[in-house]
């Protein structure tokens, strides 16, 4: 299923599913959930429901009608991964990790398809990142890797907007760059996971003003999934919701040549991971 996040005219977020076809959304409250958030936590009883129910349910609302939101507004932890394509850590000058590049943004950065990234007037080197993110659907610690499986809810685009003159300005620590508000496009929707059979092996690109800027395939990723989440749990408590980003492939703004490419008023983003439909997102000044 595909899984969103909308709003009428006037009306409140309104949780829903995306119809077959692409061109309509049957609302789930008469399913009893308004928010994607409480689905997840609901774990596979509630998944049931909404299909049970998305199965007969009628009237349908059409997506051109509708304002998309992000999937997770207010996601309990945003994970993220630094480096995790080898050929980007080459592009970056970094050193291929040994172990998994930690990072995060605060929950607050999140933005929907469609809404403004806006560039602060702090930073003269904003740039974009496609992902590939994964959604927590059970609570873990000291996860297996074999059992990944059970503890993936779906998966969602996320564009991981970096200020890197703050990121990378004395410190090692990159939090500062990477959360400055609207700074964490999400969705457009989260394809659950049985609708992926093998997410490491999907194309990830970003195409900014119509040309491709990347285009990588998760083939490339130095940690996986399974690597991911035994890693991350042997230290955290991992809960449903939360957003891991998997990293980036090559073909970031700031390791173009001969001449970085930085983002700036006008310009017009779209990330798309294979199966996972487009997130579009307008770029504006402060």
């Amino acid at each position: 299923m595909k899984l969103l996040m909308f709003e009428r005219a006037g009306g409140p977020p309104e949780a829903g599913v995306l119809a077959a076809g692409g061109s309509e959304i049957i609302p789930l409250a008469g399913a009893g959930f308004t928010c994607l958030y409480s689905i997840i936590q609901g774990g596979a009883a509630a998944l049931d429901k909404v299909k049970g129910f998305a199965a007969t349910a009628s009237p349908r609302v059409a997506l051109d009608s509708v304002r998309i939101l992000a999937p997770i507004h207010r996601p309990p932890k945003f994970i993220c991964i630094g480096l995790n394509y080898r050929d980007h850590a080459i592009e970056s000058g970094m050193a291929i990790p040994e172990i998994p590049t930690v990072f995060n943004k605060f929950p607050s950065v999140v933005i929907g398809p469609g809404d403004n990234i806006v560039l602060p007037p702090m930073s003269e080197k904003p740039d974009y990142e496609a992902e590939f993110a994964f959604i927590i659907g059970k609570t873990g610690k000291h996860i297996k890797g074999e059992d990944w499986r059970d503890y993936v809810f779906g998966y969602t685009n996320v564009n991981d907007v970096s200020a890197r003159d703050i990121q990378l300005k004395g410190t090692t620590q990159w939090l500062m760059g990477k959360s400055f508000d609207t700074f964490a496009p999400m969705g457009p929707y989260i394809v659950t996971a049985d609708e992926v059979p093998d997410p490491h092996n999907l194309s990830v690109k970003l195409t900014l003003n119509g040309e491709v800027m990347q285009n990588g395939t998760t083939r490339e990723l130095i940690f996986n999934i399974p690597q991911l989440l035994e890693y991350l749990s042997s230290v955290f408590t991992l809960e449903p919701g939360d957003v891991v980003s998997t990293g980036t492939p090559p073909g970031v703004g700031m390791a173009k040549k001969p001449n970085p490419v930085f983002l700036k008023p006008g310009d017009h983003c779209i990330v798309e991971v294979e199966g996972l439909g487009q997130l579009h997102n307008p770029v504006v000044g402060a």
